[in-house]
Parts: C-alpha cells; structure tokens; sequence
C-alpha cells in the first residue's frame, strides 16, 4: 500500500480535485487476496525423461493459457538440473499421454506444478547418479552430478551426461523417466493494491481511466516479464468488468449485447497508463519461493474505479459496470 500511494501520489490527488472545465480528477483504492491452488485437492504433475545426446524431455499435465507455464516449468527443471534451459523440450497436454493434473485453474499452475517439477528434477538427478556410478562401476554414494556429467568424488574417472543418454539407449535395464505428481495441504495467498485515477465530466458524469497503478506480492516471481504481461492482462480484463462489458436482455430474453460491436472489450486506449510493481515475499511451500498470480490482478479494478467514482462525485455505485448512466441517475434520485 505504501509503495502504491508513492507511485500514483496519493496524497496530492486524495480525494478529488478540479482540473477546470467542469472536470474533476479522482483516486480509488482497493486491496485483495486470492490462492494459491485448493488446498487438500489439486494435483499437478511432471513426467520427465533423459534422452539420447542429454537432453530432457518435460512432459506437461497443465495447459499453457498463454500464461507462459510451459516456459515457467521448463526454467523450474532447468534451475535443479543445472542445465540451460535450451536442454529441455516441453510438450503441451495431450491427455492421452501427458500425467494427470488438475488443470491450469485456481491460480495453481507454477506454485503447485511447479514443485512437482521440482520433485521430478530430483529424481532424475538420482536416477542419473546412479546410472552414471554403474557406468564408471562406482557405487551412487562415490560420484555426484553437476549437471553436466557423473564424476568421482576422488576424481578418478567421470562421465558426461551426452554419454549416459546415449548409452543408457542400448543394454539398459532401467529407464531414466520419472514422473512426480504434488499437492499442498496449504494454499498461501497473494496480496495486492490497486489504485485507480479517473478524470470526470461532472455534467454528464462521462469519466475514463487515467493511471492505475498496481503493486503484487505473488511470493518471488521466477520469469519477472512473464508476471509482468499477465498483471497487465489481468488488470485490463477486470477494467473492462469494471467499465465497459455488461449482458442486458429483452423482455423475452435476448440478450442485446451479442457481438463484439454491441459487447464493450477494452482496447490499449481505454485502460490508460498501467503501471506494475512487485514486492517480493519468499513462499516456502512454493517452488523458489513462488505464489500464484493468475487471478488475484483482476480483483482490484472494479472496487478501485467504483472507489475513485465515489471520491469524484459522494454516489457509490454497487452493481458493475459503472457506467455514467448510473452514476447520473444515483445524483439526481
């Protein structure tokens, strides 16, 4: 909240002010919550094998929404391997064959599938260690793994993980796939602030969007970008919520808004200057310190701009979208 107020300048623009003209500018705030996941009930899961030449295949139970989780996931795996993230081929959910995993819903994706990638990851460097000791006919207590090959501890001989994926595909009698499945007895929650600032028409109570400054703490982001553009997301689909998109109907029922003409989407231009920020926490049930992000940035738009409407005008507008026709009937009941 305080690094919120310092980026939009609350204090300078609390509650309203006349910017001439009959307009008036003013600010609205709103704090949320959401989960990480269901606790005692979503499952993620990992199925990851070394193939010839050391590269790894991560075979996927959650769909990639356009969030970015095949990315997410696959740097996860990366980070415990030790490897570059070039080294690991993704594969998108095909319920055939992927594992089973509850889904990419309830804000679960990179905090619960995440660490079954983690567990997954862990195996594997097991199943390698000790395949690589059998290899230089060393026991897996004599050698480690530094994700580039098996080596001796007393430095006598190694063996580079190229050699044992190429190996371990002839005269091999355990494969090197695993697969790994999590659940979260917890579901720890994310925070966040939002702080809109509108511009109104006090004639016709016209208003639109100036700055919306938001500030999250999903736990400690692993792709900074990636939770970057779906904040951005989220927030301009809660601004349309919040302003724009609305179902009315007939009196024998259809619905009037049934094309995109009709059903107001927010564009670039309507959701004015976003601005994010993140401040860090560290998730210990979370992979790398990870909390979810999926859903907790549309919860603040509505109650923000409903809060800015207020502070413009005394008139509380409780049913969404707020539109200039209910702010206009409210002021002159």
């Amino acid at each position: 909240m305080a690094r919120a107020k310092e980026l939009i300048h609350w204090d300078e623009k609390y509650p309203c002010r006349d910017m001439g003209n009959g307009k008036v500018r003013s600010v609205g705030v709103a704090m949320s919550m959401q989960g990480s996941a269901i606790s005692n009930c979503d499952v993620g899961s990992i199925t990851l094998k070394l193939n010839d030449d050391g590269f790894y295949t991560l075979m996927l139970g959650a769909s990639d929404m356009g969030t970015g989780c095949d990315t997410t996931l696959a740097q996860i795996a990366a980070d415990v391997l030790g490897c570059d993230l070039d080294n690991i081929v993704s594969h998108g959910v095909d319920t055939d064959v992927s594992p089973y995993d509850s889904g990419s819903y309830a804000s679960s994706t990179a905090y619960l599938t995440g660490m079954a990638a983690v567990k997954a990851s862990k195996s594997m460097i097991r199943l390698i260690t000790e395949k690589g000791a059998e290899y230089l006919e060393k026991t897996p207590e004599e050698v480690e793994f530094d994700g580039e090959r098996v080596m001796a501890k007393d430095g006598s001989a190694a063996i580079s993980l190229k050699d044992i994926g190429n190996r371990a595909m002839a005269n091999n009698g355990k494969a090197l796939e695993v697969t790994e499945s999590h659940s979260s007895p917890v579901s720890p929650p994310p925070f966040m602030v939002g702080i809109a600032e509108i511009e109104m028409d006090k004639e016709t109570c016209d208003f639109e969007l100036v700055n919306y400054v938001a500030v999250v703490d999903c736990g400690t982001p692993i792709n900074p970008a990636l939770v970057r553009v779906q904040t951005e997301g989220g927030l301009g689909q809660g601004i349309g919520m919040a302003m724009f998109e609305d179902v009315t109907r007939s009196e024998k029922g259809q619905v009037y808004e049934n094309s995109f003409m009709q059903y107001k989407l927010p564009s670039r231009v309507d959701v004015g200057n976003i601005r994010v920020e993140f401040e860090s926490s560290y998730e210990p049930t979370g992979p790398f310190g990870v909390k979810s992000i999926g859903e907790v940035v549309i919860n603040t738009p509505s109650p923000a701009i409903a809060g800015a409407v207020a502070n413009a005008t005394g008139v509380q507008i409780r049913e969404l979208p707020v539109t200039p026709e209910k702010i206009f009937r409210e002021l002159h009941k």
